[in-house]
């Protein structure tokens, strides 16, 4: 089954060092997201980024630690999105949320066509 609509794209930039409460930041917005009844959400880490302080953060094999950059997708209605930003404004004290409308298409396991 296709459904297409429109909804909102959210992508959260944190660094992979950033905590919430004692776990890292990204694994507790995921889960505050599953919580919350959002549709899902990914999370990818980069392997070279820089940010608002211009430090360079890269994968590399000489590196021991690094705090590389990590982002958060989540595509949901603006209703929902708009009702879960209160809580990035507690959980998020450095980082980027940018939104943006999408026209999505929605492919869902149904009745043959």
């Amino acid at each position: 089954m296709k459904s297409e609509g429109t909804a909102k794209l959210v992508r959260i930039f944190l660094g992979e060092s950033d905590r919430w409460k004692g776990q890292p930041l990204h694994v507790a917005i995921v889960e505050e997201m599953r919580r919350a009844g959002l549709a899902g959400a990914t999370v990818f880490k980069g392997i070279l980024g820089f940010g608002a302080h211009s430090v360079v953060h890269a994968a590399r094999i000489v590196d021991l630690s690094s705090d590389l950059p990590v982002m958060i997708e989540l595509v949901e209605s603006e209703e929902k999105v708009e009702a879960f930003l209160p809580t990035l404004d507690k959980m998020v004290s450095e980082g980027l949320v940018t939104l943006e409308n999408v026209h999505i298409i929605a492919y869902k396991a149904g009745e043959p066509k």
